[in-house]
């Protein structure tokens, strides 16, 4: 969608909802004000949010909402938020949510000609690799992975060549550079399936060494890691989960698998943030503890109604450097893109087809 040019006199803006185009044809920053029509028009984003974001602080978010909602129309953009994306982006701006390879699938049934990925780098790549036609945009090019840059292409290329017909299956979460190198990718919450896949005794499953062991725990296949670990997940402790339920002895606790074993083995259930997120959904707990970034349990809180949340709260610094502001001069000044070469992109686009053709 291109924003139409109009003739006016030189130095006075055009009119276009919440952005103004100079007489370049550039957009310039919308109006921040609080008015009562922003008020209006974001009054049922606030419903939602209303018992996680105090209502002192909602003039301050929702005059970016507004203008970011007005903008991505302009820019014929979808949004994508990854579960843990903070609630006023996830509940305001999202068009999608959801963990990062169900992101990168749906955008590929939009008819937008731009995304903008609000998450970490690995999630904007593979989002590129599943749409090239489409312009991907990340809020902030440092928000990185820990996981993901525990691994590289030379490191797969080197662990074949020391390990000749072992399989190597790679997690989403990691570089397209990786993804390319690698056989087949896989989701925390298709690892079993897909390494039982092979019909082989042994494989390995890089790079997140406690899903591949929490994998291995489940199978009879040999599944053989690598030394990375997601920074957020592999703080929590068993001792930590222990002591909660001295505190709140009723409390149901969820725990993800990029978590250490001997968490997950304290869980009452452990999944992928999809699995999680229905699991509470379903089972209404009273009491529940997502053992994972905690502003996913802000996020699913909303959607929940009369479940208490026990909230440890483990931030994860790369995520948090996606905000409303940034997203908001993402779209303005469309930056910054994210590209991906075309030979890289093609063998990682074959990995992660692999994994989506095994219907699992």
């Amino acid at each position: 969608m291109t924003i139409a040019q109009t003739k006016t006199p030189v130095g006075e803006p055009i009119a276009t909802g919440p952005t103004a185009l100079d007489r370049y044809g550039k957009l310039q920053p919308p109006d921040l004000r609080y008015t009562p029509q922003v008020a209006e028009a974001t009054a049922p984003i606030f419903e939602k949010v209303k018992h996680i974001i105090p209502a002192i602080e909602w003039p301050a978010l929702a005059p970016t909402i507004h203008a970011i909602n007005q903008l991505k129309k302009q820019r014929n953009a979808v949004i994508l938020a990854h579960n843990y994306m903070t609630p006023d982006i996830y509940h305001g701006v999202a068009d999608i949510v959801g963990d990062s390879l169900q992101l990168a699938i749906e955008a590929t049934r939009t008819d937008a000609e731009v995304i903008v990925q609000c998450g970490v780098h690995f999630m904007a790549e593979t989002s590129k690799i599943l749409s090239p036609e489409k312009t991907v945009l990340i809020p902030d090019m440092r928000a990185g992975c820990s996981l993901a840059e525990s691994i590289t292409g030379a490191d797969v290329r080197a662990l074949r060549e020391r390990n000749p017909g072992i399989p190597i299956i790679t997690y989403v979460n990691t570089s397209a550079d990786v993804k390319a190198e690698c056989d087949i990718c896989c989701t925390s919450s298709n690892a079993l399936q897909v390494v039982e896949s092979f019909g082989v005794d042994k494989v390995f499953l890089i790079p997140d060494k406690y899903l591949a062991a929490n994998v291995g725990n489940k199978t009879d296949v040999e599944v053989l890691i690598w030394d990375g670990a997601c920074e957020v997940h592999e703080r929590f402790t068993a001792e930590e989960l222990r002591d909660y339920r001295k505190i709140e002895p009723d409390v149901k606790i969820i725990a993800h698998p990029e978590c250490p074993p001997e968490v997950v083995a304290e869980a009452d259930f452990a999944g992928s943030t999809a699995h999680m997120i229905d699991w509470v959904k379903t089972r209404k707990p009273e009491k529940v503890m997502m053992v994972t970034e905690c502003s996913m349990a802000d996020n699913v809180a909303s959607e929940t109604p009369g479940v208490n949340y026990i909230r440890p709260c483990n931030l994860c610094p790369h995520m948090k450097r996606i905000t409303l502001t940034k997203i908001l001069d993402s779209l303005l000044e469309m930056k910054e893109e994210v590209v991906v070469d075309p030979a890289v992109a093609d063998k990682a686009r074959t990995a992660v087809e692999r994994m989506i053709n095994l219907k699992i």
